[in-house]
């Protein structure tokens, strides 16, 4: 299999990515809208109206700005500005409350992004975003459902806040965390996740230890993420606990080898202070015996201290050869690292039934655009909403 070519450049400022020729107000801040009101001949207070409308009411259509002058309204349009938001395609709700939606983006193309809801002990929801940041993924990890539809394009910063704002309509209720853990590879297109990474905290206001951006390793990216020194947490795909194995599981590895991923994230607690996560799928047979477990917690104490583990038993895909492993096995491995001073922990899978757990998401509208009276189609007549 070819190692895929994972050459990225960034910029310092991720406030301002994406946004020369956009015209998009999803994404602005509020001194932005402002200053953007002024150069509309309009009080500056004028932005902070808009800015309410769009992340506080959620409004999608600058005409339904009922706030602002009818004047204000069609000069932002003659100026060639929208909100930036797309319509749901389609939404699937699982037995335990998790909702998976397809939102269709401005060049027909579908994403998909969770909204999971949990309570606590005391009956407080907390509501979890699962967004997406690319539109598919070229890295095509083997148990992974996204990388078998194949891959179009990253996701402006604008698209990746969107979702986030749809899940909090959909549950009437605020999102309290958001993980980086949908469709794509985030660190592949690390300036407009960034960008929404800032969005999301400073307009949307969702704290920065709320935020989790996941990887699954690409060259240079997690020394550029440290410079930035986020509150958010970093959580590495690792999926087994030596180079031979790992390149079975996730091709691109060939191109970042164990040893120098692990000497990036030693390198990028010493930066941050921040502790790395680490995601670990276990597939039955493969990676899930107890040696696996006891070479990963040496693998962990040979780069540092204090790491965490994330176990994830496989969801099952159409096509796949891998199957999902006993709980005596997942137990087991749990057991394992935790007598060799690894703290664990085991996901608990949600959305399963709506193909909305992890690693399921997929639709085949990722590689190629929906038709353009895909309208007048019933959506489950022309999505495959996963496998």
């Amino acid at each position: 299999m070819a190692v895929v070519s994972m050459n990225l450049s960034t910029t310092p400022a991720p406030s301002q990515a994406l946004r020369a020729d956009s015209r998009v107000l999803l994404g602005l801040s509020e001194p932005e809208l402002q200053q953007l009101a002024l150069d509309l001949k309009q009080q500056s207070y004028r932005g902070k109206q808009l800015h309410h409308l769009i992340y506080k009411r959620k409004i999608k259509d600058i005409q339904d700005f009922s706030q602002v002058p009818l004047a204000f309204r069609n000069e932002l349009e003659e100026a060639g500005w929208k909100v930036g938001r797309s319509p749901i395609y389609q939404s699937v709700t699982a037995a335990d409350g998790t909702v998976k939606l397809l939102i269709k983006l401005e060049d027909n193309r579908l994403i998909e992004t969770v909204g999971i809801p949990v309570k606590d002990e005391k009956g407080v929801m907390r509501l979890t975003a699962c967004v997406s940041s690319q539109v598919g993924c070229p890295l095509r990890c083997s148990f992974c459902a996204t990388g078998k539809g194949g891959f179009s394009r990253n996701l402006n910063m604008h698209e990746i806040v969107e979702q986030v704002l749809a899940i909090e309509e959909i549950f009437n209720h605020r999102v309290t965390n958001v993980v980086f853990m949908g469709m794509g590879e985030p660190m592949m297109n690390l300036k407009s996740v960034l960008a929404a990474h800032q969005c999301l905290n400073k307009d949307v206001q969702i704290g920065q230890r709320m935020i989790t951006i996941s990887t699954v390793g690409v060259p240079n990216t997690i020394k550029k993420l440290a410079s930035h020194k986020l509150q958010s947490t970093l959580a590495v795909s690792l999926h087994a606990p030596n180079q031979k194995l790992r390149e079975t599981i996730v091709p691109s590895a060939k191109a970042y080898p164990l040893s120098a991923l692990m000497k990036d994230c030693r390198d990028y607690f010493v930066e941050t202070s921040r502790r790395v996560s680490f995601e670990y799928a276990l597939l039955a047979g493969v990676n899930d015996a107890v040696e696996h477990a006891v070479e990963l917690a040496e693998l962990l104490h040979e780069w540092g201290r204090g790491y965490h583990v994330n176990l994830i038993p496989f969801n099952p895909i159409e096509g796949s050869e891998y199957r999902r492993p006993s709980k005596k096995a997942v137990q087991a491995f749990a057991a394992a690292l935790e007598s060799n001073r690894v703290t664990v922990s085991t996901r608990q899978t949600r959305g399963l039934d709506a193909d909305a757990a992890c690693g399921q998401l997929r639709n085949k509208f990722q590689k190629s655009p929906l038709p353009t009276d895909s309208d007048n189609l019933q959506p489950e007549e022309d999505v495959a909403v996963a496998c």
